[in-house]
């Protein structure tokens, strides 16, 4: 039957991961509405996406041993349906902490997509494709995230943020019910080697996974690219309203250019890392180490083009991203490739923990809270000995734009981290097989 077959597992799989990241940066598309209604700083607003993302990271550790041991799917479908719901909950919030609350929510639910999607897609394609078959199911970011940007943009012009969030809840509860009809591929099926490696046969599994120093070299890229990636996201639609004086709609609009530029550097990405996976995984993290050097001059140019430059900008920026999207297409199937099928949802668990917690976590939070610094230093060097908070909006653009700077920095570090994995990465594969 068709529902048995790997590409409509994936069609399905990809679709999940994008209502995924649409509603997980609704947020990010409302961030300045919400800003005003509830009179918040930027510290206030990286703080609702540092909790979700702590959450969702502590949460995924038994989501990911869960995923080695349940039906997938069933972990999968029930994931779905609660962060579906509670995005759509989201529009009756009445204050700051009622949101807090139900963003938390959010993030336990969405913590089972990442282990129990990737665990699937690991048993479904063989090792050779499995490069290609993770760039599809990643498309599901950018198209999430652009979508978002322009749905929530436009709704919100409209009808107001609330009605925004209740649209991004609807499509996940019928995807669901879609999941169900996949079926659970045994673990370790689509190994030539016919792996039957259990965490028994080789004691703890977090041991097995953090003995590999490929693995914690991958740890340390993904808190890297993961800081750039959520303070990306917190603070893209209030930089393009505040430096270049786009309204909601527009700012929507730029941001879903800059987020959809992530699809063809996924693909290329996935393309590329194939090929040079002949040599091993480690041609893999040289492909992501490359493009996420390139990244890092874009990024920057981008950011220093002139107020109300928004198209120079998002060319810019958007080239950037399709360069930092190569890092999904090359780490995501390095990781399979060094971690025992039986173990790699508990392997895709403890990478996102640490990604989350040491990278993401911070990356909103130490933004927002830079970009407070800033436009406060930029309000006193204008002469406003103690700004007020009406004081400071003229200077919030300046701030948050000297803030971001710290973007292309990191990215010229995560090309350096996986420079190092790859050096021990071929040797690590091998005793994944052995």
């Amino acid at each position: 039957m068709f529902r048995s077959g790997p590409h409509f597992a994936l069609s399905v799989l990809t679709a999940i991961n994008a209502v995924n990241f649409y509603d997980r940066q609704v947020l990010g598309a409302l961030a300045e509405p919400i800003r005003k209604e509830f009179h918040l700083d930027d510290r206030a607003l990286g703080t609702l996406t540092t909790a979700f993302t702590l959450v969702y990271a502590l949460i995924g550790l038994p989501l990911g041993r869960l995923s080695d041991t349940a039906p997938r799917k069933i972990v999968l479908a029930a994931g779905v349906a609660a962060w579906s719901l509670l995005t759509a909950a989201t529009a009756a919030a009445r204050s700051y902490w009622q949101l807090f609350a139900l963003r938390i929510g959010v993030g336990l639910g969405e913590a089972s997509c990442a282990p129990a999607a990737t665990a699937l897609l690991g048993d479904i394609f063989p090792a050779k494709k499995r490069g290609r078959a993770l760039s599809a199911f990643m498309v599901g970011l950018p198209l999430g995230l652009g979508l978002s940007y322009f749905i929530s943009g436009r709704v919100a012009q409209d009808y107001g943020w609330r009605a925004a969030f209740f649209v991004a809840g609807v499509p996940g509860i019928a995807l669901s019910f879609l999941v169900l009809l996949l079926r659970e591929p045994a673990r370790g099926a689509s190994e030539a080697s016919g792996s039957t490696l259990t965490p028994a046969d080789g004691g703890s599994s977090y041991w097995r996974i953090l003995s590999r120093p490929t693995f914690l070299w991958i740890i340390a890229s993904g808190a890297i690219h993961n800081f750039n990636m959520y303070a990306i996201g917190s603070f893209l639609n209030p930089y393009l309203v505040r430096v270049h004086g786009l309204e909601l709609d527009g700012a929507g609009d730029a941001a879903m250019i800059v987020s959809l530029c992530g699809i063809p550097g996924l693909f290329l990405g996935g393309l590329a890392a194939d090929a040079a996976s002949r040599r091993g995984p480690s041609g893999r993290l040289i492909i992501g180490a490359a493009a996420s050097l390139g990244a890092a001059p874009l990024a920057y140019w981008a950011l220093g083009t002139s107020p109300g430059g928004s198209h120079a900008f998002t060319w810019l920026f958007g080239a950037a991203c399709g360069l930092t999207y190569v890092y999904y297409s090359s780490v995501y199937a390095t990781i399979q490739d060094v971690v025992e099928p039986k173990i790699r949802g508990t392997a895709m668990a403890v990478y996102f923990f640490a990604m989350y917690v040491f990278g993401a976590a911070f990356g909103p939070l130490a933004t927002g809270v830079l970009s407070d610094f800033f436009a406060r230093a930029a309000a006193r060097a204008a002469g406003l000995v103690e700004p007020t908070a009406a004081a400071l909006e003229p200077f919030r653009g300046p701030g948050l734009r000297s803030a971001l700077r710290i973007v292309p920095i990191l990215a010229v570090v995560l090309a350096g981290v996986l420079l190092a994995a790859s050096r021990t990465a071929n040797r690590d594969a091998e005793r994944s097989r052995g």
